[in-house]
């Protein structure tokens, strides 16, 4: 079983790339309407929306970015902001400063070297103020669809506990998952991952015992493994079908 080998520090790399993709179409089974949750109706509103995102909510920068977009339409209107004003709209999101400053200088950068428009190469794009390779590869893979890995805290968090990555460095992961799963599928696995660790593999207590990944993950264990009290773990809106998958609908009463 190549999630024991794994375990155990046996697993080859043509093992390891099987596996990766074994769980990549598990993940797309257990969450098809996998996505990037940030609200936005054009790149300019996705990279700022990603901005606001650092250290906050999805949800919480969802009911923040409305009355900004609304006011802020165009690159050279966030060059042009007053910053006291952004920071007022801008302020639940937390460290509502420096995010004002990232998104002001975004728009000035953008006005003064690239006609107002968000660039789409990745070497334009990490010279942005505001903007890494994180960033970067949200705004690729959803707003230009470019293939890209976004590896964030969720990604770096389930990929180490399934060992197909080592280390805690995104740059150095980001290239690590690169060679175990096709190109075409870069950003969908990140959506999935992404959704795994929101519902499932949560960080303080994973639902191991409802898990789809179960037989697949070295670290199956680290969360309950009775079916019944990691059910209670799950979260989103497709719990049931979650619970099916995993195979344990008997077991909770589902």
């Amino acid at each position: 079983m190549t999630a024991a080998d794994a375990k155990k520090g046996k697993e080859t790399e043509l093992a390891k790339k099987r596996r990766a993709r074994v769980i990549d179409r598990l993940l797309a089974a257990a969450h098809p309407d996998a996505h990037c949750e940030l609200d936005y109706s054009n790149p300019l509103e996705l990279a700022v929306a990603t901005i606001l995102s650092a250290q906050c909510t999805d949800v919480r920068v969802n009911l923040t970015t409305p009355a900004l977009f609304a006011r802020y339409r165009d690159a050279a209107d966030y060059a042009d902001a007053n910053p006291e004003d952004v920071e007022e709209i801008i302020r639940p999101t937390g460290f509502y400063r420096n995010k004002t400053r990232s998104i002001i200088g975004l728009g000035k950068a953008l006005v003064e070297h690239h006609g107002g428009r968000l660039p789409e190469g990745m070497d334009d794009l990490v010279k942005l103020p505001g903007i890494g390779r994180k960033t970067a590869n949200v705004i690729r893979g959803n707003a230009f669809g470019i293939p890209g890995i976004t590896v964030d805290t969720h990604m770096i968090r389930i990929t180490n506990r399934l060992k197909l990555v080592d280390g805690k460095d995104p740059v150095k992961l980001e290239f690590q998952l690169q060679k175990l799963v096709e190109p075409r599928e870069w950003t969908m696995f990140s959506h999935r991952i992404i959704f795994h660790g929101r519902r499932v593999c949560i960080a303080r207590k994973p639902a191991c015992g409802a898990c789809t990944l179960a037989a697949q993950c070295p670290s199956f264990g680290e969360g309950p493994t009775d079916p019944a009290e990691a059910a209670k773990l799950l979260k989103g809106d497709n719990v049931d079908e979650l619970i099916k998958l995993a195979g344990i609908e008997h077991a909770v009463g589902a």
